[in-house]
């Protein structure tokens, strides 16, 4: 399997518009694909954008030709049933492309519907079962035939997903944790992750890997996947200024998964220093300090690596990587 690095379109950020225009110049740049946040607010105001995610990739799927998907949570916002038929229908649309990827959610998107936000176990527990749902319509509607559920968390009467491509996208779980991990190795077709140290990378392959080969399944034959966030620009001062700006909460180490408000977390981030973005996000004006992160990331063994810079320095940066980086990673 090939390694490609390709390009994470943040919608807190940008416009769809622009969002989709910028994706479509990174591929003309040598960036692979694009992968895609499903978020109902930004982290914080300074982002300023929070558009859906569903759209934009319909959009990206007319100006594109690589692969695409979204990290979304199939649990509270949404019933599992409703983000299979929006997977299937974009993979109907763009054949051999897209891949769904889905987390257990955090209060930010998530307690806009006004429901009770439970602990991580239980948040954790109500993926899982939305990936059988998920994976039980598919298998059903390529196999044309109704398919039902009844579980701890959701119901699904007797139906199938009407538009369905000839294969299922891949079902790839976002994870930093090693027990999600192991039970997405048995579960899901992939996995998902941030930036960590190389130890808890290897220890996250591992407990996939020992979940894969529980299910009879090659760990190897299945994608392992990175969001990488970065600060690039001319110059060191302007890298750093972008990252406090337009991403601090790159810089939070804890759990941010129960905070509920942009303007929560804008009160947070005024505590966010520079050495807090370290080991987490490179905030460096040396291309070649970051071709190095990459690559050490790459040889960690992902499969995929999409790439977002934390400035509004977009297409500068797509076209510096684009000449600079992108050609000399192995």
């Amino acid at each position: 399997m090939r390694s490609s690095v390709g390009y994470a379109a943040m919608l807190e950020q940008f416009s769809p518009r622009e969002a989709v225009e910028l994706a479509a110049y990174a591929e003309q740049h040598g960036f692979s694909g694009v992968m895609a946040a499903d978020h109902f607010q930004p982290w914080v105001p300074q982002q300023g954008q929070a558009g859906f995610v569903w759209n934009v990739l319909g959009a990206l799927g007319e100006r594109t030709t690589g692969d695409l998907g979204p990290v979304t949570a199939p649990t509270f916002r949404w019933h599992p049933a409703v983000v299979a038929q929006a997977s299937a229908t974009l993979a109907a649309m763009n054949p051999g492309r897209h891949w769904l990827g889905v987390g257990s959610g955090e209060a930010l998107n998530e307690h806009v519907v006004g429901g009770y936000w439970p602990e991580a176990p239980e948040r954790i527990n109500r993926m899982f079962e939305a990936v059988e749902i998920i994976k039980k319509l598919f298998a059903a509607s390529v196999a044309g035939r109704d398919v039902k559920h009844s579980g701890p968390f959701y119901r699904l009467e007797s139906t199938r997903l009407w538009t369905m491509p000839e294969t299922p996208p891949e079902i790839l779980v976002a994870t930093a944790g090693p027990v999600t991990a192991r039970r997405a190795g048995r579960t899901a077709d992939g996995l998902i992750t941030a930036a960590a140290p190389p130890d808890r990378i290897e220890l996250l392959f591992a407990r996939f890997a020992d979940g894969a080969r529980e299910a009879g399944r090659d760990p190897q034959a299945m994608p392992r996947v990175l969001q990488l966030h970065l600060s690039w620009a001319p110059t060191h001062e302007e890298a750093l200024a972008n990252a406090l700006t337009e991403w601090p909460n790159g810089g939070m180490r804890f759990n941010r998964s129960d905070i509920r408000s942009p303007h929560d977390f804008a009160q947070v981030a005024r505590h966010v220093r520079a050495e807090d973005f370290e080991g987490r996000l490179l905030v460096s004006a040396d291309p070649d300090e970051h071709r190095a992160v990459i690559q050490g990331y790459l040889d960690l063994g992902f499969d995929r690596i999409y790439l977002h810079n934390a400035g509004r320095n977009q297409r500068e940066w797509i076209e510096v990587f684009g000449r600079e980086v992108l050609p000399k990673l192995v």
